[in-house]
């Protein structure tokens, strides 16, 4: 169930939102590409269980890619070497099959486009007019292509994507840091940004940072699930929203209700 969006403690000067399953809806994409990758790789081998999309939201969602190949592999008991980021695709290293991800996810990309959630982009227009800065903070490093095969790559004067990460030697999620990075680059304190996302390693970056509210979008993972995992709210679109960030009302501290008891288990925060 969705909870009842409640404001952060004091005006939000900047909103940082994840990109895959929070703008747009190419998580889907995404996790295609990874099944198309790991059911070929792990049945040539033999290898067991067979990949679900449990293995996705559990190992590889939201996590820089290879980060996410490393993931999946260690809960097969798999070792590769790690190789190099300018391993072919055909490679058998961390970096070759991450890869080898990404090209199968260029190739959808291409082939069937993507359209930014109708609910995601009333609430980017609501914080354009209420003068709230807005970054993307993304593990992809097609995070750029997606917002503009998205038509919105002029929303956004700061993205922070794997390609930036990479550059400037930034922690991925689950820490903070990309985040926090993102806030910095925006001259918005952290303490005084909102992170928007729908994976459970994102909810954790925003929840190990100073941020005024975390917000979970559930796309799949699951409510309850992004609330024990540092959610203070959880909505299914970002239309209900609209009209609420940005206000000055003060909310329950992270983790605990007026009365004291916890409310990551259900229920608003």
């Amino acid at each position: 169930m969705t909870d009842s969006p409640q404001p952060p403690p004091a005006v939000v000067h900047a909103v940082l939102f994840d990109l895959d399953g929070v703008l747009t809806p190419t998580a889907e994409v995404h996790m295609r590409a990874w099944a198309a990758l790991f059911t070929d790789y792990l049945g040539r081998r033999g290898l067991t269980p067979d990949y679900t999309d449990d293995d996705y939201f559990a190992y590889v969602d939201g996590k820089p890619r290879y980060d996410g190949v490393r993931s999946l592999l260690a809960s097969r008991g798999v070792t590769l070497p790690e190789g190099d980021p300018t391993d072919p695709p055909t490679a058998e290293t961390v970096c070759g099959l991450g890869n080898r991800k990404n090209a199968e996810f260029a190739t959808l990309l291409a082939t069937e486009g993507v359209a930014a959630y109708p609910g995601s982009v009333a609430l980017l227009d609501d914080l354009e007019t209420r003068g709230i800065a807005m970054a993307v903070v993304s593990s992809s490093a097609n995070a750029r292509d997606v917002l503009a095969a998205a038509g919105l790559g002029d929303r956004f004067g700061v993205v922070v994507d794997g390609l930036v990460a990479r550059e400037h030697a930034i922690a991925g999620k689950p820490a903070p840091d990309t985040y926090a990075y993102g806030a910095a680059q925006l001259g918005v304190p952290s303490r005084a940004s909102v992170v928007v996302e729908d994976a459970v390693s994102g909810v954790q970056a925003g929840a190990a940072g100073d941020f005024a509210l975390v917000v979970g979008v559930d796309r799949g993972a699951g409510a309850d699930v992004l609330r024990s995992h540092g959610a203070d709210v959880v909505v299914t679109d970002l239309a209900e929203l609209v009209g609420v960030l940005g206000v000055s009302i003060a909310r329950p501290a992270r983790g605990s209700t007026d009365d004291g008891t916890d409310d990551r288990s259900g229920g608003a925060a």
